[in-house]
């Protein structure tokens, strides 16, 4: 049977919308069970603490469970590979940070290349470091510290938490621009490069709010900047680095990633409520008190930010010759 020509062209067209349509109701119906968001780092870190903040928000948004799961080791990267092999069906994801920047260039071979395997979905938030120095160290300013280390080259010791963290690419990145010569000492974790510097065996620190507040307002570590391009509220009387060293900036940022090829309905869904989130005056306020800068935006704005921050950081592992451990 020969069909009409029009009645032929309106089934084709039919048929061929059939796809788009299936998946506009799929992403429409999604969740219809729980989602596993991973965090590649141990529990009680700022990666672990962000997904235990938006997993609720977009639980009570879209009806089903987001549930945390942490796979840390090799520095993110296990976390991160299992959510590059996960079904591309929005019921994995991604709590993704600066760390997976920094790993792009600092790991010679890894099985991803983040920027194409994991579909960005929306930033988050930005957190500063301060720039913090023993008492002993005789400077109060940032240009007193360049003196300073410029007239003791290589006889002041860089605290991090460990080879690669942002912490350390921080530090190495002030080295690279203000031109000074100061020896960084990597430590397994904040806890102890913070007892270190306290203790003056380690004189300079590129450290968390979180990390370094505390000290900075009991009088026992001197803050000389933050490190974001623009001041921390919480610490609005200080400076920040780029005031001195024109151009520099660092800080780490958080998001939420998808494996690539997850519909763009999905994509779009959870950006949607995750943005809807950072809007809502508690988790607002919960974020503040965090001590970082809502970040927010399209997945669009995310995947600029993630190019951006891996050329930066790619720039600074190359300069300083950074290996991972």
């Amino acid at each position: 049977m020969k069909l009409p020509r029009r009645r032929f062209l309106r089934l084709a067209a039919g048929a061929a919308a059939l796809p788009a349509v299936s998946r506009f109701a799929w992403a429409q119906a999604y969740p219809t069970r729980p989602v596993r968001i991973i965090v590649p780092t141990a529990p009680g870190g700022a990666p672990d603490i962000l997904a235990r903040l938006m997993g609720p928000w977009l639980s009570e948004r879209l009806g089903q469970s987001f549930v945390v799961e942490n796979r840390p080791g090799a520095g993110n990267n296990i976390g991160t590979e299992a959510v590059v092999r996960a079904p591309p069906d929005g019921y994995t994801i991604l709590m993704a940070s600066s760390a997976n920047a920094i790993n792009a260039t600092l790991y010679e071979k890894l099985n991803y290349n983040f920027i194409r395997d994991i579909a960005p979905v929306a930033g988050i938030i930005r957190f500063p470091f301060v720039m913090v120095v023993n008492p002993s160290v005789p400077a109060k300013t940032v240009p007193e510290f360049t003196a300073y280390a410029k007239a003791n080259p290589g006889k002041i010791n860089l605290g991090s938490p460990g080879i690669g963290t942002p912490g350390h690419v921080a530090g190495e990145l002030f080295k690279m621009m203000a031109g000074v010569n100061i020896v960084h000492v990597p430590y397994r974790g904040g806890a102890p490069v913070m007892t270190d510097l306290l203790g003056g065996q380690v004189q300079v620190l590129f450290g968390t709010t979180s990390l370094t507040i505390e000290q900075i307002r009991a009088g026992k570590l001197r803050a000389l900047a933050v490190t974001t391009a623009t001041r921390w509220e919480g610490l609005a009387g200080i400076p920040t680095v780029g005031d001195f060293v024109p151009g520099y900036e660092a800080s780490s940022v958080f998001g939420l990633g998808a494996p690539r090829n997850t519909p763009a309905e999905i994509v779009d869904r959870l950006n949607k409520e995750i943005n809807a989130g950072l809007t809502d005056p508690k988790l607002k306020a919960r974020l503040a008190e965090l001590g970082g800068t809502v970040l927010a935006g399209s997945p669009t704005d995310f995947a600029k930010l993630i190019a951006e921050e891996t050329e930066k950081w790619g720039k600074v592992i190359k300069f300083a010759g950074i290996k991972p451990e």
